[in-house]
């Protein structure tokens, strides 16, 4: 299920393996450890938008381990980093990556963000991935403030065959969603999927729309949102955490779509939006094209991040 190419991987994720798995690589190899070098592990780690919190509690680890004589060299550093960081992003036993689907249809995934983060290239990355699992898909174009992002969203649904609601330019957001609601249920579609404005996080008046919309949805649905993804720009690096504790104060924000991972070197603003808000990094965007989405699994992410030259990447 939304598996894309194996090169495609490799090559989403060269900034951030360079940067972390290849700065961290340069540091250690063939090397044996001391509080300097530990120092600077912790640099790194910063330099790639773990969070100043995360990277020290991550170094402070390996100090302990330094210092009970349990990891010594930098190889043996490196082996237990990629543990660390493997364990900090581990989900609930049992619970898998991607979107997590309604006993009975439709599930509603609401889809949040600021502007310019990609969101309905977002939202059709999402459908495409949905419709290769077989499921049906009804697209809500809820975004009314913005013309243009309707007119997105409808083309996004013609190459993709897949159905649209939408409301008049400047119509009530909360009305398209209600009304798309209806229209999932009577059609009998498996996934309704609700694109909402773009909007700051500063904005308080429409946050409070973010609100209405899901009481809206509630009144038809009384379960859903099953899914409320935060759409977040991998290359905004620390304001993408500010933008998360927002939504999530706002929302309930289930899940992150951290899209343009494969722009930045600082993909390690995965682990620090961990830490903020406690919501798991559930599905990524690794390119432009539709295909360009993966379900975040993060182990594979890690290896990925610490191969040498991507090889294997551990994404199978």
């Amino acid at each position: 299920m939304f598996k894309a190419a194996l090169d495609a991987i490799r090559r989403g994720l060269a900034r951030t393996r360079d940067a972390i798995g290849g700065g961290l690589r340069s540091l250690l190899s063939g090397r044996t450890l001391d509080p300097d070098l530990l120092d600077q592990v912790e640099r790194t780690l910063i330099a790639a938008d773990v969070g100043v919190k995360a990277a020290r509690e991550i170094s402070d680890g390996l100090r302990e381990e330094f210092r009970s004589g349990r990891v010594a060299r930098g190889e043996d550093a490196m082996e237990w980093l990629k543990r660390s960081i493997k364990a900090r992003l581990a989900r609930p036993e049992g619970e898998a990556g991607g979107i997590r689907f309604a006993p009975s249809r439709p599930t509603v995934v609401l889809v949040v963000g600021v502007n310019g983060v990609g969101k309905t290239t977002s939202v059709a990355k999402i459908a495409r991935s949905i419709r290769e699992t077989g499921r049906t898909v009804l697209l809500a174009a809820a975004d009314t403030f913005r013309a243009g992002a309707v007119a997105q969203l409808e083309t996004w649904s013609q190459r993709l065959g897949v159905e649209i609601v939408k409301g008049a330019p400047g119509a009530d957001p909360a009305a398209v969603a209600f009304d798309a609601t209806a229209a999932a249920l009577a059609r009998g579609v498996d996934v309704l999927l609700v694109d909402t404005a773009g909007r700051l996080h500063t904005q308080e008046s429409l946050m409070r729309q973010l609100v209405k919309i899901r009481d809206v949805i509630r009144k038809r649905i009384p379960d859903a949102p099953h899914e409320t993804l935060l759409v977040l720009d991998a290359t905004s690096g620390q304001n993408a955490i500010a933008q998360a504790k927002a939504f999530a104060a706002a929302v309930d924000v289930s899940g992150i779509f951290l899209a343009k991972l494969d722009g930045t070197a600082k993909g390690g603003v995965v682990i620090a939006i961990r830490d903020a808000i406690d919501v798991p990094v559930k599905l990524v965007g690794l390119g432009e094209r539709p295909e360009d989405v993966e379900p975040f699994d993060a182990d594979r992410f890690v290896d990925a991040v610490f191969a040498v030259n991507g090889e294997a990447a551990a994404v199978r």
